[in-house]
């Protein structure tokens, strides 16, 4: 097995310019194999979602997993999850629960659908539970990143 195509460690990713588009990337997750790209509109040639897709598309399924670890263990009648995440820019002034007062903000948005007979309760508790999603704390948290180059 060669290192390119050995597992990477729980918890590392791996990101490298594939060389076949201006900024198509090869990610790496464990065992699999990923591309990330930019739009057309951005000069990308789309082969792939964008970084920010990727992020959206972690606290979405970090949501849906959550609620239905959560589901399960409770028993309730969850049928099915459906989680759709968008993200936008706006006017930390128009943001009056942000701390940032000045500049922007990027706001997400995350609408959660829940099938099954569930108690008006039972949807309250489970809105509850998806803002504890691992993804969501980390995102709704400080967050500090570190870098350096490597040779």
């Amino acid at each position: 097995m060669t290192v390119e195509n050995a597992s990477l460690p729980p918890g590392v990713v791996e990101v490298s310019e594939t060389l076949t588009g201006r900024y198509s990337n090869h990610v790496r997750v464990g065992r699999h194999s990923l591309l990330a790209d930019e739009p057309v509109n951005v000069g990308g040639d789309d082969a792939g979602p964008s970084p920010h897709d990727w992020v959206m598309a972690g606290l979405g399924a970090c949501t849906s997993m959550t609620i239905r670890m959560y589901a399960a263990r409770k028993e309730l009648p969850l049928k099915k999850v459906s989680v759709r995440v968008w993200m936008r820019k706006i006017k930390a002034a128009d943001c009056p629960d942000c701390t940032t007062k000045e500049g922007e903000v990027t706001e997400m948005m995350r609408d959660i659908t829940l099938e099954g007979d569930l108690t008006p309760e039972q949807k309250t508790r489970l809105l509850e539970i998806a803002n504890k999603c691992p993804v969501h704390k980390t995102l709704s948290g400080e967050i500090k990143i570190r870098t350096a180059v490597v040779n």
